[in-house]
């Protein structure tokens, strides 16, 4: 039996009833930690007495004597009636008058033999807030006991009784009670009507039902205590091995004897109990051997069991609570008998050791508990073996726009009547302000109207308003205003007036508001004071006077609030506007933000993000805590409690919105039970009588925490405890409370300032400390959802005992937890400050995934097992962080393993983890190469790290698209400081997982370039420069400048897409661009400069050179830089000046009057270079070199279908944006594209097509339905709208080309669904080398290698007198995969790619007739990473074919391809640039 309970219940009690009230003494607060102590042994060596019974009248009286054998006695069993009622009925009912209108009824049935009994009790009664307040009476017991079953929705009230909530159905309330307990012989209770405070007794006392019972008459006979024990279990296994107190274990324990007492009198012997119960538990050899191992140690001594209990229960303590193993428990038992015996051999008498004990006079050889932890190092967690993939959580991604409210905001009484006043407000508005009266509202709208002052109020209050009123001179103070400016029937008071309100109707509608105008002449009034007067009650502004100014109200500087795109903004105008309200106190938003949640569920993803940043900003102190409002703790956690429930169930039925939800949950506090809540101010009185410390700062402490507690509170104790432990330093309380955020003048800004600093007595120091430690938990029970003590002890239960008028409190244990859970939970509180933190950390993760399962189950406890998660999580980062020291000297195999550990973190904390678990099995597969010592490991590991960071990245794009707008625009209606509005985001990221697994990557990043001899950078074009550094965030917002002057770019992000823009003789970025990418191409065609730089300081340092003049020299490998002066850069541009470039023209073609070609007929006169190349490579190329069957849509098609009647309209539209678009106005690109997708196809062209793509052999995309040819249609006038696109427009600007000459034809080919693709160029680019193949592989389409799509592609080299012995020189690390269906694709073949000195390859759109599914890879189990035959077999055939195209053309070749099943596939091949 592993379950520490279990056995506790199993061997009846941890100690003896002296024992508990030892610990009682010591300590009167129960946590989970307690009672771990020789729970297998402890009862066995105190065996009870058996138990007598005698029956006197209508009462059971339980003695403590052996009972003589033979004598009869009787068992009451209690079943159940009301009042006096008559055992031989089976049913019995009465009904009682309580007041007019409310009558009960009670009722309640015998048993049959065996089985629990049901009260019934019903209110008729129009109330909807009625409670049973109750509890059970047991045997020789005048006090209410608690049973353990209970109606739904029972709670613990001051630890002294239940109170259940009745079930409303029409006019009845109702309520059954269902008792299985033996022990009960009556039930007591009150009926309290919490709306109306009002309690209903019967005759001014307690309603008393006496309850039947049902006699067994059996002989004197004992049950072994062993079977009870067992009984005992098998009841704790029933109940669902819940944890109980030491009290409710003795209640189970009596409880299982009085079961096996009633099997005795119905005839059942001691062997057939045995025989029955042994069977149902499976009692194991093991339970046998404790009970004879506990029985042989028992008899070696006379000692009593309950002093070596005792004895052995302080040495546990002192050893600091270990958790023992059953063998160390029996020998620890033995030490405390030994201990003892010395004490009887030296003379003591008994009743001497028992004072001794008490006194701890006890001479011990147990070392004191260290003062600080010591390393765990070789203590560690057996971690289970998981399939990561179990892991996997994956939603389809949704675009962030704006979520519009669905239906238009329906204005209130008070807000129409504002809008018509200023409507007919012929001067402008000074002020205007609509404060909330409970329900209702009240408006103040002051303007300037035909010259005077006008001061309009109004007020949908119910009962006659009175306005009691002055005017200002001076802001404030109260003047009686002058009677030519009161309103009719004022009436004048000395230093006052008051006028009554006038009820109106607004736009005839039928509610009715009360509406009052005042005209102030006088200039040199400057303001108005008010009360109202209403039902008798007059009504202020949060207890102070209402104040209005009869002038603008200065405007804080402040950016625009904007349009709120990307936001909920009909939300976030919500809480601007409740903002005032809610700064009264955390109850006040707490409870707004619960009324908001439904309102942000509907809105989604971003309405979430509304209610993060809000809370956020709260938690951060970037709003107001509490404003003039005195709340009770119990309010707040009451709230709290509210809207954590809110956002459990939202957790439940949105798993989509599961990580934003968590990111909430860990802004608020935990919230809890009334009584939990109820502790923070019944508590701090407790620990200011106990220790006699009621005045200075604890009196204001207890001031501010009576009138309203905050997280601040939790670092105060905290500071006062560190205070306390540095033997009264009073700079250790300073530093800890202004290390979070707390200085002098914070603790001064509260409405119950702390002025005075701690200043305690020597003889307080340990009191203190021990009672700030309990209160801790009480504040983080409440405040702390993430902190890891009070989450695990809110998930495993505990009981706070009451003391005096403090209630006390006991949270119960969730159910369902795993087996061995408590244990693994000890282990990691155990560790939690080691030093070496690695067997931390796998304590950590394996707690989180034994969590794991629970998190997606229904639990109504739910939000304390995600507290528990996000505490964990919290934890790891924290442990991270302290084991950086660890790190200094270690092993790449380490600090890989620390990185596996943090990534299993990070994602078991996010909701669409796919890429990263890819990255945590590359990281797996990194340290199995390692350890076989693999050639190529650094070189892998470095891939894994370039993609963890690419996700790492993503996931921050990810945030800062959801959270930044909601923060900017929530931020500025709020007035937040602009500092943590900028850095909202980045503050989100740095708080997480996400920010130690960086730091992680960074550490390793230079031990795996320097291993795998990688350098700090990537030569891409090797291309000496001189320029003026300019630093700017991507490539993509430049790529259309002109630079004057001779630029080198600093680019923090390039796709692989950009142009490199004018004047720019160089790009350096960290980024990771595809050496064969556009972009990469582009360099080294325009002659300029571009690395990539994988040391982030020695891009740092460039960086810094901004605006300063640059010369780089680069190697293949490396880039050296050096400042040069400004005079300097003449000389240099006239010796490195370079020939002008050619000319470049292009030739306009016409249509040849065919709309589609085969492969046969292509000429330079109707298609281009692309086409004619892939149709030369056929029957030239080795067999075994694939190339598809194309076909053509000629030079000048697209103009022919332009001229077509078909497109008249479409054509005359063109003509109008082209014109737009030559008089300079480039925003109409996009229009030109999407008018070309307007066209319709001729019948001729259709017909054409079809007939050659089907006598080449290739599917007609017509055959499969009308639909299909409407998708290949859209396809081909793509490739005609991207003669269009901003990239390909902008660069034939660049070189002078007539962009009306630009022709273009499209290539056909059907798609080879391809497993890997390749672009090969059979010169090295990097270093010019012509005997060396430089090529580049990607998973499934080539798209991905040469568009914009992030991380690199593996690459190698090959020698072409050696193309056997290809040589890798990076892995992929692209996430992201492209596959098909078979299709069709149709490519751009212009005019204009292919230029002399211009490479325009890559500028146009090739398009596939179905979209390609994005697939995220993973490589950790791909045949060309893993089996290194194939990936020389693989790679050796593309070296083999390129070098064999190469010699079909005589000169370097650009050559693109694909694997399919082993096999080689060229698709297209064009000059090298």
């Amino acid at each position: 039996m592993s379950n520490t309970i279990g056995n506790n219940l199993l061997h009846q009690s941890l100690l003896s009833p002296t024992v508990l009230e030892h610990q009682s003494r010591s300590n009167t607060s129960t946590s989970i930690w307690g009672n771990t102590f020789l729970q297998h042994q402890a009862n066995s060596l105190t065996h009870r007495a058996p138990i007598s019974t005698e029956f006197r009248g209508r009462r059971l009286t339980l003695q403590k004597n052996k009972l003589q054998m033979g004598k009869m006695y009787t068992i009451l069993r209690s079943t159940k009636a009301v009042l006096a009622a008559d055992p031989s009925s089976v049913q019995q009912m009465e009904k009682f008058r309580l007041d007019e209108k409310v009558e009960l009824q009670v009722d309640v049935g015998l048993p049959t033999s065996g089985s629990a009994s049901v009260v019934n009790i019903q209110v008729t009664s129009s109330s909807d807030s009625l409670l049973l307040h109750w509890g059970a009476i047991k045997k020789q017991q005048d006090k209410w006991s608690l049973p353990q079953s209970r109606p739904v929705g029972t709670m613990v009230y001051k630890n002294r009784a239940l109170r259940s909530p009745f079930v409303k159905s029409g006019a009845n309330a109702a309520l059954s009670i269902e008792i299985d307990d033996p022990a009960i012989e009556a039930l007591e209770f009150l009926i309290y009507d919490e709306a109306q405070n009002k309690w209903y007794k019967y005759n001014g006392g307690n309603f008393h039902v006496n309850l039947p019972k049902t006699e067994f008459t059996i002989p004197n006979i004992s049950v072994p205590e062993d079977l009870v024990q067992i009984q005992a279990y098998l009841r704790w296994e029933r109940k669902g091995k819940q944890m109980y107190t030491p009290e409710q274990e003795k209640e189970e324990y009596e409880a299982a004897r009085m079961e096996l007492l009633e099997e005795v009198a119905r005839g059942a012997s001691t062997q057939d109990l045995r025989a029955k119960l042994t069977s149902k538990s499976g009692t194991s050899e093991s339970k046998d051997q404790f009970v004879s191992e506990s029985k042989s140690i028992a008899s070696k001594s006379n000692i009593p069991d309950d002093l070596v209990q005792i004895q052995a229960y302080i040495r546990w303590e002192k050893a600091g609570k270990p958790n023992f193993s059953a063998e160390q428990k029996l020998k620890e038992f033995e030490e405390a008998r030994k201990e003892l015996q010395v004490e009887l051999d030296k003379g003591s008498s008994l009743e001497d050791i028992r004072k001794k004990i008490t006194k701890g006079e006890i001479q011990t050889n147990v070392p004191k508990k260290q003062a600080t932890k010591t390393n765990f190092s070789n203590d560690r967690v057996q971690r289970r073996k998981r399939d990561i993939m179990s892991l996997l959580t994956k939603f389809e991604p949704k675009s962030i726009k704006e979520n519009i409210s669905p239906a238009p905001e329906v204005l209130s009484a008070i807000k129409q009547f504002s809008m018509d006043k200023e409507a007919h407000i012929d001067g402008p508005i000074l002020n205007k302000k609509i404060y909330k009266l409970g329900d209702k509202e009240f408006l103040v709208l002051v303007a300037k109207s035909s010259g005077k002052t006008k001061v309009y109020l109004a007020t949908d209050l119910p009962d006659p308003v009175v306005l009691h009123w002055a005017l200002s001179k001076n802001a404030g103070e109260w003047t009686a205003p002058p009677s030519t400016m009161m309103p009719p029937d004022s009436v004048s008071l000395d230093t006052a007036a008051e006028t009554n309100f006038t009820t109106i109707s607004v736009n005839n509608q039928p509610y009715k508001i009360q509406s009052l105008e005042i005209a102030v002449e006088d200039e040199n009034f400057v303001g108005m004071p008010f009360v109202l007067l209403s039902g008798g009650n007059w009504i202020k502004n949060s207890g102070s006077d209402f104040y209005v100014e009869f002038k603008t109200s200065p405007a804080k500087v402040q950016k625009d609030a904007g349009d709120g795109e990307g936001t909920a903004k009909f939300l976030l105008d919500k809480i601007a506007d409740l903002e005032s309200e809610a700064q009264k106190s955390f109850m006040h938003r707490f409870n707004i933000a619960a009324d908001l949640m439904e309102q942000a569920t509907s809105a989604g993803e971003v309405g979430l993000a509304g209610i993060l940043v809000w809370m956020r900003y709260m938690a951060t102190r970037q709003l107001i805590w509490n404003k003039n409002y005195n709340v009770k703790p119990r309010e707040i956690s009451k709230a709290q409690d509210r809207l954590t429930d809110l956002l459990q169930n939202v957790y439940k039925s949105c798993p989509e919105y599961r990580e934003i939800l968590r990111m909430i949950l860990s802004t608020v506090g935990r919230g809890g039970e009334g009584d939990v809540g109820q502790r923070i101010r019944d508590e701090i009185l407790v620990i200011q009588r106990n220790n006699d410390c009621k005045g200075g700062l604890m009196e204001e402490w207890h001031q501010k925490l009576h009138n309203n507690t905050s997280p601040d509170d939790v670092v105060i104790c905290q500071a006062l405890m560190d205070y306390l432990k540095s033997d009264f330093d009073i700079s250790v309380y300073w530093k800890t409370l202004n290390d979070n955020g707390i200085t002098k003048e914070r603790l001064l800004s509260y409405d119950r300032a702390i002025h005075s600093e701690p200043n305690f007595r020597r003889d307080q120091k340990d009191g203190l400390l021990r009672d700030l430690g309990h209160y801790m938990r009480t504040l983080k029970a409440v405040h702390s959802g993430a902190d890891l003590e009070s989450a695990i002890t809110n998930c495993l239960g505990y009981k706070d005992e009451g003391q005096g008028f403090m209630v006390g409190v006991q949270i119960n244990p969730v159910q369902g937890l795993p087996a061995g859970f408590p244990e693994l939970l000890r282990f990691v509180i155990n560790h939690i400050e080691d030093r070496n933190v690695e067997a931390l950390l796998e304590g950590l993760l394996e707690a989180r995934q034994e969590l794991r399962p629970l998190l997606s189950q229904s639990n109504d406890r739910l939000k304390d097992i995600l507290f528990l998660d996000i505490a964990l999580d919290s934890a790891v980062r924290t442990a991270v962080e302290r084991g950086y020291e660890e790190l200094n000297n270690a092993s790449p195999e380490k600090i890989m393993y620390f990185i596996s550990l943090v990534a299993e973190n990070l994602t078991l904390s996010v909701g669409d983890n796919e890429d990263l678990l890819y990255c945590l099995k590359g990281w797996n597969l990194a340290r199995s190469m390692f350890k076989s010592r693999d050639e190529h490991w650094a070189l892998f590991a470095k891939s894994v790290l370039d993609r963890t960071r690419l996700s790492l990245a993503s996931k921050a794009e990810a945030y800062h698209q959801l959270l930044q707008p909601s923060a900017e625009y929530l931020g500025t209606l709020l007035g937040v400081d602009q500092g943590a509005v900028n850095i909202f985001t980045e503050e989100i990221i740095r708080a997480g997982s996400a920010a130690s697994l960086s730091s992680l990557l960074n550490r390793l990043d230079p031990v795996l370039r320097k291993t795998a001899n990688l350098g700090s950078w990537q030569v891409i074009s090797p291309v000496e420069a001189v320029g003026y550094v300019v630093v700017v965030d991507q490539l993509l917002s430049v790529q259309n400048k002109s630079y004057s002057r001779p630029t080198i770019l600093v680019a923090k992000s390039v796709k692989g897409e950009e142009e490199i823009p004018d004047g720019a003789v160089a790009v350096l970025t960290p980024d990771m661009p595809d050496v064969l990418s556009h972009v990469s191409v582009r360099a080294r065609n325009s002659k300029v400069c571009f690395a990539t730089c994988f040391d982030p300081n020695i891009l740092a340092n460039i960086e810094a050179h901004e605006g300063k003049l640059l010369r780089l020299k680069p190697t293949s490998a490396d880039v050296v830089y050096s400042e040069m002066k400004d005079d300097e850069l003449v000389s240099s541009a006239n010796s490195n000046e370079a020939s002008s470039a050619p000319s470049l023209s292009l030739e306009r073609k016409e249509f040849s009057g065919r709309y589609a070609i085969a492969s046969e007929e292509f000429t330079n006169e109707l298609v281009g270079a692309k086409s004619r190349n892939i149709a030369h490579l056929k029957g030239k190329v080795p067999s075994w070199v694939n190339i598809p069957t194309s076909v053509a849509l000629p030079f000048g098609t697209f103009e022919a279908v332009l001229s077509n009647n078909l497109n008249q309209v479409v054509a005359e539209k063109l003509l109008v944006l082209k014109k737009k678009l030559y008089e300079g106005d480039f925003s109409c690109l996009g229009e030109i594209r999407n008018t070309v997708l307007e066209l319709s196809a001729p019948p001729q062209l259709i017909k054409e097509l079809k007939e050659k793509m089907q006598s080449s052999g290739m599917p007609w995309p017509g055959d499969e339905g009308a639909e299909r040819w409407e998708q290949a249609w859209m396809a081909i006038k793509k490739v005609w709208a991207s003669k269009w696109n901003e990239r390909a427009y902008f660069s034939t600007r660049k070189v002078k080309l007539d962009h009306d000459c630009l022709c273009m034809a499209v290539l056909v080919q059907e798609i080879v669904n391809a497993d890997y693709a390749f672009v090969i160029h059979t010169t090295n680019p990097s270093s010019g080398d012509s005997s060396e193949i430089y090529a580049e592989v990607v998973k499934g389409l080539g798209e991905t290698l040469v568009g914009a799509y992030p991380g690199r592609a593996l690459s190698f080299i090959c020698k072409k007198n050696d193309l056997k012995s290809p040589h890798i020189l990076g892995y992929p690390s692209k996430p992201i995969g492209l596959f098909i269906r078979r299709s069709i694709i149709f490519r751009s073949d212009s005019n204009g790619e292919d230029l002399e000195g211009y490479a325009g390859a890559g500028l146009y759109d090739s398009v596939p007739m179905d979209e390609e599914d994005k697939v995220v890879l993973d490589y950790s189990s791909d045949a060309l990473m893993i089996d290194g035959d194939f990936r020389h077999s693989i790679l050796s055939s593309i070296a083999v074919a390129a070098n064999a195209i190469e010699e079909l053309y005589g000169s370097p070749q650009d050559i693109e391809g694909v694997v399919k099943d082993g096999k080689i596939y060229v698709v297209q091949t064009r000059p090298q640039m």
